[in-house]
């Protein structure tokens, strides 16, 4: 049977939310990672190509989408994967909430994911009643684990796993027969060394598995990258025996992505330009919010890679959220990522450049005020 799921966390923002927009300057919104910058004219316009979709699209996909999936994986990811072993999803976070329910997973076995994460992963346990376990150590993931999920680049707090910790985490999902799935949705990403100067390594790198894929899935969005939120456009790969079998369920399911997402998602793989002036921009947003916080007394842990700067001062992070309201900036609170956050806040780079700096501009006044 499915727990009972909680209140929507969100909505806890919304008293915080209104001291923000009494601010005499508006409210600047650095809470929620939702891209706010242009999808590429050459993503626009092979979607507008193809919306004479009168079929029903492939729920594998088209050949060319899956073989572009491919051949971006050998790309940008070191990784060889075949066309066949790919398989579209309807965003990245239908994927996260449903895969225990596409494994079969249920009642009396255990979905872990890391002690501060989305909570998306914890709320895809509740969907089909499996324990959800929050624990970094490999040696603590219990013996009842049927999925593990691996979030890095991490949301919220940046942090990135190397090489010899993605290879222990396959080694112990591989003794407890347990299916790894790399959530690597901000790959692309990557700020402080060494991840400023070397990509950052998926779980299906050959320096992990080898040419073993066996039980490993890799998951991808294109919401942050080419900008596409809104096509809700992702895809996973791996495992292809785990692909078919996912392929199947989501076959009964009737969970298709629309071709024309289909052909926008290719045109948006064969495009690395967009891909650098999009990284550009959020560097630029980073440097600017950065040094204010800082200024401020906070200190930014992990956030070397990603789309947020994971910032403390040591009080609850109630607190900081008031504090920063009264600003009119909305920042996101840590108690949202699990147990282990309470004094941290989220601030989010995905804000228009003029919002950044007029928030980093509040933040550094508000601090110079009181010293």
């Amino acid at each position: 049977m499915r727990q009972a799921l909680p209140d929507y966390p969100w909505d806890a923002m919304e008293p915080y939310a209104a001291t923000a927009a009494e601010h005499p300057e508006g409210a600047l919104n650095l809470s929620v990672g939702s891209p706010v910058d242009p999808t590429p004219a050459s993503v626009r316009e092979a979607l507008a190509s193809a919306t004479d979709a009168h079929g029903y699209p492939a729920t594998a996909g088209s050949s060319e989408l899956r073989e572009a999936i491919a051949e971006w994986f050998a790309r940008r990811r070191g990784v060889t994967v075949p066309a066949d072993a790919v398989l579209p999803t309807v965003g990245s976070k239908e994927l996260v909430a449903l895969l225990p329910f596409l494994l079969g997973i249920g009642a009396g076995e255990a979905v872990v994911f890391p002690s501060i994460a989305y909570p998306s992963y914890a709320m895809g346990a509740a969907l089909v009643g499996a324990d959800a376990v929050a624990a970094d150590d490999p040696a603590e993931w219990p013996e009842h684990t049927k999925l593990v999920w691996i979030n890095s680049p991490s949301n919220p707090d940046g942090r990135v796993l190397d090489v010899e910790a993605l290879r222990a985490a396959v080694e112990r999902a591989r003794e407890l027969g347990a299916v790894i799935a790399g959530d690597e949705c901000y790959a692309e990403f990557g700020w402080d060394a060494p991840w400023d100067e070397r990509p950052i390594p998926s779980i299906l790198d050959p320096r992990v598995v080898g040419d073993d894929h066996r039980g490993v899935l890799s998951i991808y969005s294109l919401s942050k990258q080419s900008n596409l939120a809104g096509y809700r456009a992702a895809f996973l790969a791996g495992d292809p025996e785990l692909v078919s079998q996912l392929l199947t369920v989501r076959k009964h399911a009737g969970l298709m992505l629309p071709a024309p997402v289909q052909a926008a998602m290719v045109a948006a793989l064969a495009d690395e330009a967009h891909v650098d002036e999009q990284r550009a921009r959020y560097r630029g947003r980073r440097d600017t919010l950065r040094p204010a916080l800082e200024a401020a007394g906070f200190e930014i842990e992990g956030s070397e890679a990603g789309l947020y700067l994971w910032a403390t001062r040591g009080e609850d992070a109630w607190d900081a959220v008031a504090e920063f309201a009264r600003l009119g900036v909305i920042v996101g609170p840590g108690h949202f990522y699990g147990d282990h956050s309470p004094r941290h806040v989220r601030l989010a780079l995905t804000a228009p450049d003029a919002h950044i700096a007029a928030a980093a501009a509040r933040i550094r006044d508000a601090a110079t005020r009181t010293t």
